[in-house]
């Protein structure tokens, strides 16, 4: 491939950079759904959450777990900025199903703030657990979870100021 046809492709975590690689396309879990990245991409800010990012190499297809994060694209460029990253070699199944079930275990009983930050961990920690095992080709079950890995900001929140139901002077 010729530069022009390619992207440089970063993963980096808290420990340094977890993945350094030129890939024909990339497939990322974005707060918004699932978006792609092929060269000469316009500049783009993304919200990463817990999930699969998938790239090719030539023809070969490979993927990768990752956290939640932020990814940035300009041009022939990807760099996601992540918490957690995983590679299929690197996912103990045994380990990965523990820990779904220890999360899923301290859902059940959580009796704090729904949405809180608390809550949001064990559903990070849930997401992480599952995410790996999808990796690894053993998925859970899907689960009927109404909350997300993040705060839930309504569209409102954007659009309003705090005097905006104030009658007009």
């Amino acid at each position: 491939m010729d530069e022009s046809s390619e992207i440089a492709l970063k993963i980096i975590t808290p420990e340094g950079v977890a993945l350094s690689l030129s890939v024909a396309e990339l497939t990322a879990p974005g707060v918004e759904g699932d978006f792609g990245v092929l060269p000469g991409h316009r500049p783009l800010m993304a919200a990463l959450r817990t999930g699969i990012a998938s790239y090719r190499v030539g023809t070969e297809e490979h993927q990768v777990a990752i956290g939640p994060g932020f990814a940035e694209v300009s041009g022939h460029a990807v760099v996601l900025l992540t918490d957690r990253y995983c590679t299929k070699a690197g996912v103990d199944p045994v380990l990965a199903r523990q820990d779904l079930r220890e999360a899923d275990e301290q859902l059940e009983a959580f009796d704090g703030e729904l949405g809180g930050p608390e809550h949001g961990l064990l559903i990070r920690l849930e997401r992480w657990a599952a995410t790996r095992l999808e990796l690894y080709g053993d998925p859970p079950p899907p689960t009927i979870n109404t909350f997300d890995e993040f705060r839930t900001v309504r569209h409102a929140d954007y659009t309003h100021g705090p005097d905006d139901d104030a009658p007009p002077s």
